[in-house]
């Protein structure tokens, strides 16, 4: 017959609970069990796994083959460590000797454990605050810019009230443009043509005719003279 140090799963639904059993590997699943040897328990703060050493030992003689998980919690308690060096013939003392030394390092492997997770824990820690600080930052880099483009830009209200202002000056300045020649008064003919170009030019034909004129006038006037 061979058989198994195994785990066999006890509790309820979502809170296991195993026992550590000795079982005929032929044995179905939920089978029965040849002997309870311990128990093992996950969901404590500190795991806990209590198992028989006379029990385990005496299975383990008959050639009781553990399971991958059965074997660590056996090496967890220094049990496979002592049941091998009892299978070698070593004497007590060594055996003694063997299991403080084996002690010593679990204890420094703990400590080792215990410093790597605080080490996390601090590393987490610290980028956790580090991220609001740098999105504090950003957002104080992108509000920068924007108060200064704020205050550059002109508002579009100061830019229609000033392009309100600006046109009753200029209807002002036509205004007053349209009212200095009504103040001089409409200027004479020869001022209009004077500043009119090509007008002096019929003035000057005007008073090439008018000369026959005064010229008929005189030479009646000594006619009338000699009579």
């Amino acid at each position: 017959m061979s058989v198994r140090l195994r785990l066999r799963r006890m509790g309820r639904k979502k809170v296991p609970f195993y026992r550590i059993v000795a079982v005929d590997s032929r044995v179905r699943r939920d089978g029965k069990y040849l002997e309870k040897i311990g128990h093992y328990n996950p969901l404590c703060d500190q795991v806990e796994v209590v198992i028989d050493k006379e029990k385990a030992f005496k299975w383990l003689d008959r050639g009781a083959i553990p399971t991958d998980t059965v074997k660590s919690l056996l090496q967890q308690g220094g049990l496979l460590l002592e049941w091998d060096l009892k299978r070698k013939g070593t004497n007590p003392e060594r055996i003694e000797e063997e299991l403080k030394k084996w002690e010593v390092l679990q204890i420094e492997r703990q400590k080792r454990l215990e410093a790597k997770a605080a080490m996390e824990k601090r590393a987490k820690k610290e980028k956790a605050e580090a991220v609001p600080a740098e999105d504090e930052k950003a957002k104080a880099a992108e509000t920068v810019p924007a108060e200064s483009e704020k205050a550059e830009a002109v508002p579009e209200g100061d830019v229609k009230a000033e392009a309100a202002e600006a046109v009753p000056a200029e209807d002002e300045k036509a205004e007053a443009a349209e009212t200095v020649p009504a103040e001089k008064g409409e200027p004479e003919p020869a001022e209009t043509a004077a500043a009119e170009g090509g007008t002096p030019k019929k003035a000057k034909k005007s008073s090439k005719k008018a000369s026959p004129d005064k010229e008929q006038q005189a030479a009646n006037a000594q006619q009338s003279a000699d009579d």
